[in-house]
């Protein structure tokens, strides 16, 4: 027993137009009247019964009538029709207007299953669910772009810390079979691979940069946002794609340490931040005392010993990377008093 399952393929039909479908039903429920009518008029006054062959002809004819008035439909742009026969997929209107197609088009397993579900859960209540309306729109499938607003999940980085994060994703149907027949409900199907597309990825990239990795050789979800969204949108698109869904744009739009080790975290920051800062500080300092003790070398302004040049580096660089105003103490005397 083969139990494979196999991909399905979009393929683009026309159906009737449906103003002139609409002329020609009206002419024959019009003719189907008039048969009925002179079946029994011209009967009775020519043999003093109806024609029995015409009046069951025309009675015939109302109830076909009837099932082909059931045929006509709608479709608004960036909107399509999924057309079942019997089971048997029988291709896709995806033009807009007012259409007639054969009334036997039916709903699919999965829409007509949610009706059921619908209608059943609406018993009693005022109105039908949202699902079963749904389900009652006769397999159309808007091609419209859609904004998939992930909740926040709480995973782990490349590194192993919690982290919070959240993704906004924008997708459209690109092939309704797919969409129909591949998969059991691609909305939830979107949902559930977007949510795992994330957490993959940030399983793959670490929230920040650490101390024994430079800056320039890492990808990091804080600081590479472009690039990780990129990869998310490619990832997604892979994810989806046996669904008929295209991607349009994943993006990032909570990126978060978890609770638990927020306050370490910042203080951690923190203290990067007062290094980097002190580092430019000291490389400021040397770089001006080194030019303080050229300049008063080369106008000869004093001569300094080993001694004395250590102690006026050393003041100046107390002057230079103090955090406070520093009050110096004038030398009325000679530098050796």
């Amino acid at each position: 027993m083969n139990n494979k399952q196999t991909t399905s393929t979009e393929r683009v039909v026309r159906v009737q137009n449906g103003w002139a479908m609409l002329v020609v039903l009206i002419g024959l429920s019009l003719g189907d009247i008039w048969l009925f009518i002179f079946s029994l008029v011209d009967g009775i006054k020519t043999t003093g019964q109806p024609h029995i062959e015409l009046l069951i002809l025309s009675s015939l004819l109302l109830p076909v009538c009837i099932i082909l008035l059931t045929g006509f439909f709608t479709l608004q742009p960036n909107e399509a029709r999924v057309l079942l026969l019997f089971g048997a997929y029988k291709g896709t209107v995806r033009t807009s207007g007012f259409h007639w197609g054969n009334p036997f088009y039916s709903n699919g397993p999965a829409q007509f299953r949610t009706m059921q579900e619908g209608v059943a859960a609406a018993k009693g209540a005022a109105s039908v669910p949202s699902s079963a309306r749904k389900a009652l729109r006769r397999n159309k499938i808007s091609l419209r772009a859609r904004n998939l607003n992930g909740e926040k999940l709480k995973v782990n980085d490349k590194r192993g810390n919690p982290v919070e994060i959240a993704t906004v994703v924008v997708w459209r149907v690109e092939d309704t079979a797919q969409a129909m027949f591949d998969v059991d409900d691609y909305e939830n199907y979107v949902r559930v691979q977007s949510e795992s597309a994330l957490r993959h990825l940030a399983s793959q990239y670490s929230y920040d940069h650490g101390e024994d990795t430079p800056e320039s050789n890492e990808i990091t979800l804080r600081s590479n946002v472009e690039e990780v969204s990129q990869a998310l949108r490619a990832e997604l698109q892979e994810r989806l794609a046996k669904a008929g869904v295209r991607v349009d744009e994943a993006r990032l739009t909570h990126l978060a340490y978890a609770p638990e080790i927020a306050q370490a975290m910042l203080r951690r920051q923190q203290a990067e931040a007062v290094i980097a800062a002190r580092k430019k500080i000291v490389f400021g300092a040397v770089s001006m005392v080194d030019m303080a003790l050229k300049e008063l070398a080369e106008k000869q302004v004093v001569q300094l010993d080993d001694e004395r040049r250590a102690a006026m580096v050393s003041n100046l660089m107390v002057v230079l990377c103090g955090e406070s105003e520093v009050h110096p103490i004038v030398n009325t005397g000679t530098l050796y008093t």
